[in-house]
C-alpha cells in the first residue's frame, strides 16, 4: 500500500470514529429529562464512592443509603440547573458512560460500577491534573457537584462530627 493511499484511510477511518462516536453520545444522554440516566446515576455513585472515601459510613447500609441520598441530592441539583448547564453535564455524562469516553477522558479502564476506589480516584487524579483543560473541567464539575451535594446535607453532619452552623 502506497503512504498516499495509508493516510487517506487513516483521514477516512478518524472521520468515521468521530461520527460513530458522536452519533453514540448523543444516542445516550447522561441526564433524562432532568433526572440522571442510569448511567448518570453509576457515574456519580462510583465517583461518590471515590471522592467520599473516608467520608461515608463504613457500615455497608448506611454506606448505601449515604450515597443513594447522594444521588437523590444530585438529581435534585440537576433539576434546579439552568438547560444550557443541563446539556453540558448530559454530554460529559454521555461520554464518560461510553467505554472510549471513560478511557479517553478519565483514564479508567473499568466500567463504573466495577472499578474500586483507588482505580477511580487514580483516574480523577489523572483528569485533575491534566495539561488538557477539558479533563480538568470534567474533574472539577464532577468533584465539586460530588462534594457540594454531600457536605451541603445535614444527614451527613453527624458522620463528620459538624454539629452545623451556629443558630442566631
Amino acid at each position: 500500500m502506497q503512504r498516499r493511499s495509508l493516510l487517506k484511510l487513516g483521514a477516512v477511518s478518524a472521520a468515521l470514529l468521530a461520527v460513530a462516536g458522536g452519533v453514540l453520545v448523543r444516542s445516550r444522554a447522561g441526564i433524562d429529562g432532568s433526572q440522571l440516566s442510569a448511567g448518570g446515576r453509576e457515574i456519580f455513585r462510583a465517583v461518590g464512592r471515590s471522592i467520599l472515601d473516608g467520608s461515608l459510613p463504613t457500615e455497608a447500609g448506611a454506606r448505601a443509603l449515604a450515597l443513594t441520598g447522594l444521588i437523590d441530592r444530585v438529581n435534585g441539583l440537576v433539576a434546579a440547573l439552568p438547560a444550557h448547564a443541563q446539556a453540558e453535564l448530559s454530554q460529559l455524562l454521555a461520554v464518560l458512560d461510553t467505554a472510549a469516553g471513560r478511557l479517553g477522558l478519565a483514564g479508567l479502564s473499568a466500567d463504573w460500577p466495577d472499578a474500586d476506589e483507588a482505580q477511580i480516584q487514580q483516574a480523577l487524579q489523572t483528569m485533575r491534573v491534566s495539561g488538557i483543560a477539558l479533563r480538568q473541567q470534567a474533574y472539577h464539575a464532577l468533584h465539586d457537584i460530588v462534594g457540594g451535594a454531600y457536605f451541603s446535607d445535614a444527614s451527613t453532619w453527624v458522620q463528620l462530627g459538624y454539629p452545623g452552623p451556629l443558630k442566631i
